[in-house]
């Protein structure tokens, strides 16, 4: 029935929206600079959302890693684009880690039980939420 996928479409649509506002307003709790936000689930539309509430909040483009566990359980690291933008990240991950896995990544990040960063440095995952937020603090240090 339209009406009942349409109203689970919205239902879906607000509780992203409303998870992404949480995250916002706790950023400060996952980081001291508030500039990484932990998702409680991977798989919504958040970034139109985290757009949008940038602005609304007065806060654009301040937010440059997106945390989330996926369905695998693996922790993502996912910088933020910049808006408008599909390949624009306001912060991409390190140069030296794009394309590594595993121990070779661990060795050059100097952050044990790292899984992978993406050759384009959008992406990266990590085993626990502990190594995903190390390897986005080691980046906003660099």
């Amino acid at each position: 029935d339209f009406l009942e996928a349409l109203g689970e479409l919205v239902d879906g649509w607000l509780t992203a929206r409303a998870l992404v506002k949480k995250a916002l307003e706790e950023r400060n709790q996952v980081h001291a600079s508030g500039k990484i936000l932990v998702l409680e689930s991977g798989g919504m539309p958040w970034k139109e959302h985290l757009y949008s509430l940038e602005r609304e909040l007065a806060l654009p483009g301040q937010i440059m890693f997106v945390l989330f566990v996926d369905s695998s359980g693996m922790w993502r690291v996912q910088a933020v684009t910049v808006e408008g933008t599909d390949f624009q990240n306001r912060l991409s991950l390190p140069e030296p880690w794009r394309g590594l896995r595993n121990e070779e990544l661990s060795q050059k990040a100097g952050i044990p039980d790292c899984c992978f960063v993406h050759n384009a440095g959008f992406i990266g995952g990590h085993k626990t939420f502990e190594g995903a937020l190390a390897m986005a603090d080691a980046t906003l240090k660099l």
